[in-house]
């Protein structure tokens, strides 16, 4: 075999191998991406808290709670009804 073809059969080798280095790397980082994704998933949907309408008492989630901000405190109602009756008609600062 003369070098010249030794030499293309190294460089195609060469071209091959870092192709093929690349395609890995691609396919480690989107499984970590998508690990990474699952996870922020899980703990969101973890850190979701119930919390208590002071009206009717109903426990909702914390995240889809009507707020109302009043008197330094801030209050959660499961609807904008319950939020009026709270206020008496008055509208507070609402979040």
């Amino acid at each position: 075999m003369n070098p010249l073809r030794l030499l293309l059969l190294a460089a195609l080798a060469y071209v091959v191998w870092r192709l093929l280095r690349r395609q890995l790397r691609d396919r480690i980082q989107t499984e970590l991406l998508q690990q990474q994704r699952n996870e922020q998933e899980q703990q969101e949907a973890t850190e979701d808290v119930l919390v208590e309408d002071p009206v009717c008492g109903i426990l909702i989630p914390k995240q889809q709670a009507v707020r109302l901000r009043q008197d330094g405190g801030t209050y959660y109602f499961c609807s904008e009804s319950c939020c009026d009756a709270f206020t008496g008609g008055r509208k507070g600062q609402d979040e």
